[in-house]
């Protein structure tokens, strides 16, 4: 079994992968993989000419996050100790793969870890997904050290340390390859958006820790697939974000929370339709008609059913934000 593999998920990447690739190529000291979401566009042919050592997983379909992870790291189970997975818009630096493999190597009680994350386009700022290392809330809503919502710190080294958190951002993961395996990977109903929260919560539940290494960093541009503005993001984040604390909370502990979030975002629909932006409030109502129509929203997490509550510190997130106008970590 080799060490590592470091794995990219594609989906027309055409106009992101000439600027990120090559970063990755030059600094990774391990195999490299990229699986292909049935991409349309001329992708594959600058990866096959550019970069012919990088190994091709082709899927007939698009998958998503979800299933083109899942499909795609079947075919290297038993292969490699440890996956890396990282996002195509990704600027990665000197050894950064080392750091990471090291620190899940030197801490065996630790399925993943990710890497210090600034943003591509300022680099003096964090990245929405994942910054400085992520949390829940008690309502599963997550927050990030150096991202509070949408307001992002600038980084000064505060958070160049290393420390358990809740979860690990999918833009760029080291994780266990048994870890992955033995959690059946990421819920393939969610198909984008939340996967890696809810299988950080489902490795924590089973008694495993999720990792941050602040002493290696990486830049991430974001939005690449699908903007972070966009109503079809917003639609999966509120009905992934139901079904991921459905199946981590448990039925009877969910009741409560489901009103209390229902009553929070049916405001946040109104105030989207006051501002004449119909598209959004609609996506947060389809997000709920289809956690609640789904069949297999009832999926149950796999492993202990040891409940481990949340190493963050606040219970409510929107509360610090809506009544004290907190934007910083360090302030809450």
């Amino acid at each position: 079994m080799k060490p590592c593999a470091i794995v990219l998920l594609n989906y027309n990447g055409e106009t992101v992968l000439p600027t990120f690739l090559p970063s990755v190529v030059n600094h990774s000291s391990h195999d490299l993989w990229m699986i292909d979401n049935a991409s349309t566009d001329r992708s594959l042919d600058y990866v096959r000419r550019e970069f012919p050592g990088i190994k091709l997983i082709s899927l007939e379909s698009n998958h998503g996050f979800t299933g083109g992870y899942n499909y795609g790291l079947e075919q290297l189970r038993g292969q490699y100790a440890y996956f890396i997975l990282i996002n195509t818009d990704l600027e990665v630096t000197p050894d950064w793969d080392r750091g990471l493999l090291n620190f899940l190597e030197e801490n065996e009680s630790y399925a993943a870890v990710q890497p210090k994350i600034l943003s591509w386009k300022d680099k003096s700022y964090f990245d929405y997904a994942g910054a400085g290392g992520g949390f829940i809330d008690a309502l599963g809503y997550p927050y990030c050290r150096g991202r509070i919502w949408s307001h992002l710190e600038q980084d000064q080294g505060q958070y160049d340390d290393s420390l358990e958190v809740d979860w690990a951002s999918g833009a760029c993961m080291a994780i266990r390859a048994s870890d992955f395996f033995t959690q059946q990977g990421f819920d393939l109903d969610f198909f984008a958006h939340m996967e890696e929260i809810d299988l950080c919560w489902r490795l924590r539940q089973s008694g495993r820790k999720i990792g941050y290494l602040g002493s290696v960093t990486v830049y991430h541009l974001g939005g690449a697939t699908l903007d972070r503005g966009s109503a079809r993001k917003l639609h999966l984040n509120i009905r992934n974000s139901l079904s991921m604390v459905y199946k981590n909370m448990g039925a009877l502990n969910f009741i409560g929370t489901f009103f209390v979030k229902a009553g929070l975002e049916g405001m946040a629909a109104l105030q989207y339709l006051l501002k004449g932006q119909a598209g959004f409030a609609k996506a947060i109502v389809k997000g709920y008609v289809a956690f609640l129509t789904s069949p297999k929203k009832k999926q149950v997490q796999i492993g202990s059913t040891q409940k481990r509550g949340s190493t963050g510190p606040v219970q409510f997130i929107f509360a610090h934000q809506l009544f004290r106008g907190v934007k910083k970590f360090t302030d809450l």
